[in-house]
């Protein structure tokens, strides 16, 4: 089976995972502190730490659509496209909980939800990732570009420099500027659920454009306010 895109398509990978919601949208290849204190979720943790093979570790995460992260019924609806997160690392805390260190890999659609006590699992099919084509490059240069213009002027905001080596390679480069870019939370899914590389770096320029635009109309106040994006305290 070939895609519109004209790459080969394999059979979506079916597999069940525990699903942990937040209230961010996470992007492969990102490192991800959590610090874990609801029983659920400790639960989760403890399961997987018995886990034999390090990199079957893994659990599932999609962004909070409407609800809260915390409290029994505080998730009311959440998206389906999310991504797999390893656990690396698992620390006991004050309280017991966990400090745990996690690395997000590959993304998926979710199908079902096939248990929910004493966590949640989800039926999830993974997404194969399309390999960038010719003219990827490209687009990758403009958007790079035009994210090196908005890192410049919100250094003058936080009066420091944001640091960080950008890639290359045009995939990376995509999931690259998709974390690190100011948007909220719908407009970073979109960027998640974008269905190729190209799509995703076509759409970076637009909407850094966009908040470029903004932040030159209102000086006084920044379109991509920085604390509209930090993460979660989980």
């Amino acid at each position: 089976m070939t895609s519109e895109h004209g790459a080969e398509q394999r059979p979506a990978e079916h597999r069940d995972l525990p699903l942990f919601p937040l209230g961010a949208v996470l992007f492969p290849g990102q490192s991800l502190p959590l610090r874990i204190f609801e029983e659920r979720y400790r639960a989760m943790v403890e399961d997987l730490l018995d886990v034999a093979d390090p990199t079957e570790r893994l659990f599932g995460s999609v962004a909070i659509k409407e609800g809260y992260e915390v409290g029994e019924h505080g998730v009311q609806t959440m998206y389906r496209t999310g991504c797999l997160v390893q656990l690396v690392d698992a620390r006991p805390s004050a309280g017991g909980g966990y400090a745990v260190d996690c690395v997000v890999r590959g993304r998926f659609r979710l199908s079902q939800v096939v248990q929910e006590q004493p966590y949640v699992v989800a039926r999830v099919a993974l997404v194969d990732e399309p390999r960038p084509v010719p003219g990827d490059d490209l687009l990758g240069a403009k958007a790079r570009r035009r994210y090196e213009s908005l890192r410049t002027e919100l250094e003058q905001w936080r009066d420091e420099p944001i640091l960080g080596s950008l890639p290359q390679d045009p995939e990376y480069l995509s999931w690259t500027l998709s974390a690190r870019t100011p948007l909220p939370l719908p407009q970073r899914q979109d960027l998640l659920e974008a269905h190729t590389t190209g799509d995703r770096l076509t759409m970076l320029s637009t909407l850094i454009g966009d908040e470029l635009r903004a932040m030159a109309a209102i000086p006084s106040l920044p379109a991509s306010d920085i604390a509209r994006t930090r993460w979660s305290p989980n």
